[in-house]
C-alpha cells in the first residue's frame, strides 16, 4: 500500500477509505460471537487502525478507522456519543463516517456519511474546562441507543498537532493529528512548532480488549525516523522508499487485553506497551528549540514594575540561596493557578513576564516564566525546563512532557531545579514528590535529558514525641508533639489549608482519629504563614479516660505515639500489605523517615515487660527498628521507619511491605507490664 497526496476535500473521503481498507479489513457485522476471555468487558474493539502521512514541513495527517462491539449495557451507554477532542488553534478535526451494525436485525444504520440522506449533525462544542481555559473543542455525534453485540464503526481525520503542555496533566503529541488533504495556505498554523519534525507517542494498551491495532506511518526517509517499542513487542514492517523517497512503517498488535493494575502501580505508559517515534536527532536538539522559541518570543523580558518587585522581595536577603528561595516562593504563593489562552503559540510558548506579572495567574509554564524573568532581573542565569509529572521520560526524543519548571545556574556552575507550581506553602524549592523524574532544560547550546536525584529520607522526617502518664484508673494524660520537614511537612501543614476558622476542628479530627474518646485540653502550633522560618510543629495536651487496662497486677496499653497520628504524612501506611509479592513497580509520595518516641509514667514499677517481638529490617530500600525500655515506673518506647525512594521496583516490595507491616503492628499491639 502506498499513501498519496490528495486533491483537496472532494477526494479526501474516498482515499481515506481506500487507505484504511488496506490497513485492516472490516469484520462482518454478523460475526459477533466472542470468546469467554472477554467476559466482564464492557466493549471489545474489533480493530483500531491509524494511518499517518507526514509532509516535508512536519505537518502530519491522520485517519483513524475503528470498530467497537458493545458487550455490556454500560458499554452501550458509554458509546452513545462519539466524541473527539481537539484544539482549533493547532488542529483540524472531522468525524467522517459513523455506522451502527445492529446485531439483532443485521441491519446497518448510517448516522454520518457525506452525500447520503439522513445524516445526523456533527456538533462542535467548546470542551468543558476547569482552571485551564484554552479554547479546546469537541466534535460530537449523538449515536443514541445501542444494544448488546451492536458494532459502532467510526472514521475520523485530523491534521495539526497538540503540544503536550497544552494538556492539563495529559500528554500530547505533535504528530497525532492528520488528514491527507493538500496543504492550503492557511494550514501553516497546523505545522508543529518544531518545524520539519514529527514525533508521536502511541499507546498499544487499552482499558478494554482490542483484537487488532495497527499504526501506519508514511514519512520521508530524509527525516531519519527513530523509534522504540517499550514494555512489550509489536509486529513491525517497513516498505522501502518509493520514487518520492517515502517509506511506509507498520506497527501491529493483536489481542490486547486490559492490564489488571496493582495498587499504586506506575503510570500505564511506564508499564504497558507503547511506541515512541521521533525525527528529532536527540534531546539536545529539542533543548535548543525550546530555548529558541521562548527567547525569540521574549517571554522573560523584565519590566520596570517587575524589577521593582524583585528589589522589594530581595531586600535583606542573606545570600544566593536565600535570594533564590525568596523569589521562588513569591511566585509560588502570589500567582494563582488558572490558564488563559494567549492565542497562537499557546502550550509551547511561555507567556511574557509582563502578562504574568500583571495578571498574576497562569499554569505551570507561566509560573516558571515569571520566576525565570524575576531571577534574571536579580542577576541570575535562569532557563525554562520541561518535565513529565507522573511518568518516565524515555530516550527517544518524543514529546514526553506535561509540566514546565525552571532551572537556575548557581555560582558553582551547577543547575538547581525550581518548581513554583508545586511548592506553595512547601519549604522545598523543588518538590521531592518529583524526585526520580526526568527533565530537559532549554539552553542555547542544548542540554541532554537529566533526572532529578533521590532526596534522602531524613530530609522528609515525621517526628512524633509523646510524654504521658497512666494513673491507677487507666487514664492517660500528657502531650503529643508532631514535627515534620520537607514533603512530610507539606502533608502535615495541609491541615491549615482550610479557612482559619476551621483549623481547630481539623486539628481535633487528626487526634481523634487515633483516640476517639480523648479530651483535647489544648493545641498549640507554629504559624502556618511563616513556613519558611521553621518546620511545622503541633503539640496536643490531652486526657483520655480508660485508655489503659490497669489492675493490681498489670498495665496494658498501646503507646499513643505509635498509633499513627497524621497518617496523611505516612503514605506507606495506606498500602494494602496483604499481597506477599508484586508484578508491577509502584510509587509512594516521597522518601521519608518516621521517628516515634514516647516516655510513659506508670502507676507502679513493674517487674516484667511483655511487648511485640518485631524483627528489625536493615536494607537500602527500607529499614525498621524499635525498642522498649523499662526503668522503674517509667517506660521508654521508640521506633524508626525509613523509606529511601519515591519510585520502587516490584522486587522492592517484600522489604517495603515488611517495614510498613512492622509499623502497623507496633500501632496495634499492646505493651503488657506485670508485677
Amino acid at each position: 500500500m502506498q499513501f498519496q497526496t490528495l486533491m483537496f476535500m472532494t477526494k479526501k473521503l474516498i482515499v481515506i477509505l481506500s487507505i484504511l481498507a488496506a490497513i485492516v479489513p472490516f469484520a462482518p457485522a454478523q460475526q459477533h460471537a466472542l470468546p469467554g476471555k472477554y467476559a466482564g468487558s464492557n466493549t471489545v474493539t474489533i480493530f483500531d487502525s491509524t494511518g499517518v502521512y507526514v509532509e516535508e514541513s512536519g505537518l502530519s495527517h491522520i485517519v483513524n478507522h475503528r470498530c467497537v462491539m458493545m458487550y455490556t449495557y454500560e458499554g452501550c451507554a458509554a458509546h452513545s456519543v462519539v466524541k473527539i477532542d481537539y484544539d482549533p488553534l493547532s488542529a483540524h478535526c472531522d468525524i467522517e463516517r459513523v455506522l451502527v451494525h445492529r446485531a439483532a436485525s443485521g441491519a446497518t444504520d448510517t448516522l454520518v456519511w457525506p452525500g447520503r440522506e439522513g445524516n445526523l449533525p456533527v456538533y462542535d462544542y467548546i470542551a468543558p474546562a476547569r482552571m485551564i481555559y484554552w479554547g479546546a473543542s469537541q466534535k460530537m455525534v449523538e449515536v443514541g441507543g445501542l444494544d448488546l453485540h451492536d458494532k459502532l464503526e467510526v472514521w475520523t481525520y485530523k491534521k495539526g498537532y497538540t503540544y503536550a503542555l497544552l494538556a492539563d496533566g495529559q500528554q500530547g503529541t505533535a504528530g497525532l493529528n492528520a488528514t491527507f488533504a493538500a496543504l492550503p495556505d492557511n494550514d501553516d498554523r497546523y505545522v508543529p512548532p518544531m518545524r520539519g519534525h514529527y514525533y508521536d507517542i502511541v499507546p498499544f494498551w487499552s482499558h478494554q480488549p482490542v483484537q487488532r491495532k495497527v499504526y501506519q506511518l508514511n514519512i520521508l526517509d530524509s527525516k531519519k525516523l527513530q523509534y522504540e517499542v517499550y514494555n512489550g513487542k509489536l509486529d513491525i514492517g517497513r516498505r522501502a522508499a518509493d520514487e518520492a523517497g517515502r517509506s511506509l512503517y507498520t506497527f501491529t498488535a493483536t489481542d490486547i487485553m486490559p492490564l489488571k493494575r496493582e495498587p499504586r502501580a506506575w503510570a500505564d505508559n511506564d508499564i504497558q506497551c507503547k511506541l515512541l517515534l521521533s525525527t528529532s536527532p536527540d534531546w539536545k536538539a529539542k533543548s535548543r528549540w525550546f530555548y529558541g522559541v521562548n527567547e525569540d518570543y521574549g517571554s522573560f523580558r523584565p519590566t520596570p514594575a517587575l524589577k521593582k518587585k524583585v528589589n522589594e522581595v530581595l531586600k535583606g536577603a542573606k545570600d544566593e540561596t536565600d535570594s533564590i528561595a525568596r523569589l521562588t516562593h513569591w511566585v509560588a504563593d502570589n500567582m494563582r493557578y488558572a490558564g488563559i489562552s494567549m492565542g497562537a503559540g499557546e502550550g509551547f510558548t511561555l507567556h511574557s513576564a509582563d502578562m504574568n506579572f500583571t495578571d498574576r495567574c497562569g499554569v505551570c509554564k507561566d509560573k516558571a516564566s515569571l520566576l525565570i524573568a524575576m531571577l534574571r532581573a536579580a542577576g541570575f542565569e535562569a532557563y525554562a525546563a520541561m518535565t513529565m509529572a507522573g511518568e518516565r521520560i524515555d530516550r527517544i526524543p518524543a514529546d514526553q512532557f506535561n509540566h514546565s519548571v525552571c532551572a537556575v545556574k548557581r555560582r558553582n556552575g551547577q543547575f538547581e531545579m525550581l518548581d513554583p507550581t508545586w511548592v506553595p506553602n512547601v519549604r522545598e524549592l523543588w518538590s521531592s514528590a518529583e524526585q526520580q523524574q526526568g527533565y530537559l532544560i532549554g539552553t542555547a547550546e542544548g542540554c541532554d535529558l537529566m533526572e532529578t536525584p533521590l532526596s534522602p529520607a531524613e530530609n522528609h522526617y515525621l517526628r512524633i514525641v509523646g510524654h504521658s502518664a497512666i494513673d491507677a484508673q487507666g487514664t492517660l494524660t500528657g502531650t503529643l508533639t508532631v514535627t515534620a520537614e520537607g514533603q512530610s511537612d507539606a502533608s502535615v501543614r495541609s491541615v491549615f489549608s482550610a479557612r482559619q476558622s476551621e483549623w481547630a476542628a481539623k486539628l481535633e479530627r487528626e487526634f481523634l482519629a487515633i483516640a476517639p474518646t480523648a479530651e483535647i485540653l489544648h493545641v498549640s502550633h507554629t504559624d502556618p504563614d511563616r513556613y519558611l522560618e521553621q518546620p511545622v510543629s503541633i503539640t496536643y495536651r490531652y486526657r483520655i479516660a480508660n485508655y489503659a487496662t490497669v489492675n493490681k497486677d498489670a498495665v496494658v496499653f498501646v503507646p499513643l505515639a505509635a498509633r499513627g497520628i497524621f497518617a496523611r504524612a505516612m503514605g506507606h501506611m495506606a498500602f494494602d500489605l496483604a499481597p506477599e509479592t508484586r508484578e508491577q513497580p509502584f510509587s509512594d509520595r516521597c522518601s521519608r523517615l518516621v521517628d516515634i518516641r514516647e516516655t510513659v509514667s506508670l502507676p507502679f514499677a513493674p517487674k516484667q515487660l511483655h511487648y511485640p517481638m518485631i524483627d528489625g529490617v536493615a536494607d537500602p530500600v527500607a529499614s525498621f527498628g524499635c525498642g522498649i525500655q523499662l526503668d522503674g515506673a517509667t517506660l521508654s518506647f521508640g521506633e524508626q521507619a525509613v523509606f529511601s525512594k519515591r519510585r520502587y521496583e516490584a522486587a522492592d516490595w517484600p522489604v517495603f511491605r515488611a517495614v510498613a507491616a512492622a509499623q502497623k503492628q507496633m500501632a496495634t499491639t499492646p505493651v503488657i507490664l506485670t508485677k
